[in-house]
């Protein structure tokens, strides 16, 4: 069976997380995925612990195997001349690059998105950065947390006259970032390709898809934004209705751990309610943390366990489930039903390596979380220049000269790039 993204051919020249997610959910559903790695140390995830002992030094990061799962990995040094030659001549036979450099990098190196398109007009080039290719924070650095405190997204998180608070997962970096780029990448291709009828041939031309993680994440503040924008009322932590502001929506401590309550309805509250005998607490479904009525409801969660709790919400619809630890988590039912742990061999490997599988479920053509191991790093150097139209011995120029490098063995025999 075919995948839906077979085909399509994606020079990742990104590292760490945001493009790494992104290329990964390309590559899942069938994108040849090529990560293009400078000849020193490469990706620096390759080297972050844990590691599963037995694969290749290079790859053995469980942290680099989370994204990098069905990619192949070649090194080129874009500082040398024939290693930028390299590169111009895969983008001729790719259809989407995609790097996280900060702006500008790739323009000072003669390789930027104005070069890539006299070799491929076709190509579609997708840009994550922090804030974006323009704009008065261009060039400055920064990272998740960073983003999130720019655009008011971190200062409404936590309890009113709290401190703000960071969330375990990168917001930025996978919803701001990755997944923007992924969608991004998928509508210029659509925009160029077409949809094979007269009416919509496609341009056949490619164009820039810049991705700002800031901008990523202040769309998720849609509502909120919406909200301020027709009435002037300047939110504040703790004060959103569904951040914290309502006692029918937040979690509450219980006998041996935490619940979250989302009785936002009031046919979700009131099954709350009546379900523990406090009918008179139903007309205060909207009141405040502090209120007496909130004191009264931790009161009541106080007095059940976590697995009591899950019985009750069993038998009264009210929008109730337990605050779970992530071992817990990932051993539960609707994880392991839903196939969202994932297991693949990678060569050499003391055991299977096991990660998180593919959110997205297409019924006709599903994903495939195991079509090829992570790769080591440069492991395809070689057969990807030979299949770019180089001879054996030019392939070997290249090696010898420093413009490409093979696999390392490694991380003795790599150096630090910036």
């Amino acid at each position: 069976m075919s995948l839906p993204l077979d085909g399509i051919r994606v020079l990742d020249l990104s590292r760490l997380l945001p493009g790494g997610f992104c290329s990964l959910l390309l590559a899942d559903f069938g994108a040849d995925v090529l990560k293009v790695e400078d000849t020193g140390m490469g990706d620096y995830i390759r080297w972050s612990p844990p590691y599963y002992e037995g694969a290749h030094d290079t790859a053995k990061s469980a942290l680099f195997l989370s994204l990098n799962r069905n990619k192949r990995s070649i090194r080129l040094d874009l500082k040398n001349e024939r290693g930028r030659e390299a590169l111009l001549r895969l983008i001729a036979q790719h259809d989407v690059v995609l790097e996280s450099f900060r702006p500008g990098v790739l323009d000072r190196l003669g390789v930027g998105y104005e070069r890539m398109r006299e070799v491929n007009p076709g190509i579609v080039y997708c840009a994550i950065s922090g804030y974006g290719q323009d704009g008065p924070k261009r060039d400055a650095s920064g990272h998740d947390m960073n983003y999130l405190g720019l655009i008011g997204l971190l200062g409404l998180t936590g309890e009113l006259g709290g401190e703000p608070v960071q969330a375990a997962g990168q917001i930025a970096d996978l919803g701001g970032g990755a997944l923007m780029a992924a969608f991004g990448i998928m509508a210029a291709l659509r925009e160029r390709d077409g949809d094979g009828t007269p009416a919509h041939p496609g341009s056949g031309e490619g164009q820039m898809v810049d991705v700002s993680m800031a901008d990523g994440a202040l769309s998720w503040l849609a509502m909120v934004a919406g909200a301020y924008f027709a009435d002037g009322v300047v939110p504040r932590r703790g004060e959103l209705p569904l951040a914290g502001s309502l006692i029918c929506y937040r979690p509450y401590e219980c006998e041996d751990g935490w619940v979250t309550l989302g009785a936002l309805e009031p046919k979700f509250w009131q099954a709350w309610c009546r379900g523990v005998g406090h009918e008179e607490l139903v007309a205060a479904q909207f009141e405040r943390p502090g209120s007496a009525a909130h004191e009264q409801v931790k009161k009541i969660f106080l007095t059940r366990s976590r697995a009591q709790w899950e019985e009750f919400a069993s038998k009264h619809d009210c929008c109730l489930e337990p605050v779970l630890e992530l071992d817990e988590a990932l051993e539960s039912p609707l994880v392991r039903e839903r196939g969202m742990v994932v297991e693949f061999d990678q060569p050499g490997a003391e055991k299977p390596v096991r990660q998180l599988g593919i959110p997205v479920k297409l019924a006709r053509t599903p994903g495939e979380h195991a079509r090829l191991p992570g790769p080591a790093l440069g492991e395809h150097t070689e057969q990807v220049l030979l299949a770019a139209g180089y001879t054996q011995e030019e392939v070997d120029e290249l090696l010898q000269s420093g413009a490409a490098a093979g696999p390392a063995e490694s991380l003795q025999s790599v150096t630090f790039r910036a």
